[in-house]
């Protein structure tokens, strides 16, 4: 493991397509996987692309790293899709509309299935984004499985978050209130040339200003337009984004997001290793089972139970 690890770090695509698999599959090996990785972890920059189904993300994953490849950046994509109900792999494997970066050696290109996680991402997702960062990706690009309002999980992973929207598609300020338009640090109308395209525009415009106006913010996000399929507004997009990431880095923001993510990130590391310790300790002795059975027959009640074996398993001093 350690000899995969530092051919990784060596540059070797084929040990981190391996150490990907390995952490995907949440291999027993994983944390001492991603612990010899992350001193070598936090130079990529991380955008994420998310937004409705059928917006053209991927078209415009595919656009981003053509021209961040142009200015001779190294790209690393993950891209989240559906699973497959039979083989619990990604249905969009096969990355059909990136075909233009699939084929350059710079851009390394990585499909995930979400394997039933909510969010948006799959659940190793964060992990993948470091490996790919010590391998020496220049920009990592998290493009989410289409979300609805509550699945905004890519702005714990990513610097830089675009929403992006398309009309005709039910993308509406009054059907998007809250939730992933609430996470968006740019915003992208896409498929520009259709009918809808300005009033859509017109209201994110609205929306946008509102929200600065209210919460006093020092960036407002941007709102543009795309016709990703035939690379309009694309090079806007970029600068943009570049921008925002002068932004974090000039007002010291950068560094304080990644802390609070790695903060939350921590957090979540601990609740499950405190969970599955438990688990082990309150299961692995068999009373557990008679405790169901004194519940079910009212002997004792649940929340009372419950009390009582975290009393046993963290006593109080």
């Amino acid at each position: 493991m350690e000899d995969l690890v530092a051919e990784v770090l060596q540059g070797s695509v084929r040990a981190m397509a391996r150490l990907i698999t390995l952490v995907e599959n949440e291999d027993s090996r994983a944390l001492q996987i991603m612990g010899a990785i992350y001193p070598h972890t936090g130079k990529a920059y991380v955008l994420g692309i998310t937004g409705s189904p059928g917006t053209g993300k991927s078209t415009l994953t595919d656009k981003i790293t053509t021209i961040l490849r142009e200015r001779e950046q190294t790209v690393g994509v993950i891209a989240v899709d559906p699973s497959s109900p039979f083989t619990g792999g990604a249905l969009l494997g096969d990355r059909i509309r990136m075909q233009r970066s699939s084929g350059d050696a710079e851009v390394f290109i990585r499909s995930m299935a979400t394997r039933g996680n909510l969010g948006g991402l799959a659940r190793t997702t964060a992990d993948v984004v470091k490996i790919m960062d010590a391998f020496g990706k220049d920009w990592v690009i998290v493009e989410t499985v289409g979300v609805g309002q509550d699945e905004v999980e890519i702005a714990k992973t990513a610097d830089t978050t675009i929403v992006v929207l398309a009309p005709g598609l039910g993308d509406t300020i009054q059907s998007m209130k809250a939730g992933v338009m609430e996470i968006a640090d740019l915003y992208v109308v896409n498929k520009a040339d259709r009918l809808g395209a300005d009033e859509l525009l017109s209201e994110i415009n609205v929306r946008v200003e509102q929200d600065f106006q209210i919460k006093k913010t020092a960036w407002q996000a941007p709102v543009l337009k795309t016709i990703a399929v035939e690379n309009q507004g694309t090079e806007s997009l970029v600068e943009a984004i570049e921008r925002h990431r002068s932004f974090l880095r000039e007002s010291g923001k950068l560094r304080k997001n990644r802390r609070e993510k790695t903060r939350q990130e921590t957090l979540a590391l601990l609740k499950d290793e405190i969970s599955r310790n438990v688990l082990e300790k309150v299961l692995g002795n068999g009373r557990f089972d008679a405790l169901i059975d004194d519940i079910v027959a009212h002997k004792k009640d649940p929340y009372t139970s419950v009390q009582e074996i975290v009393r046993t398993i963290f006593p109080e001093e």
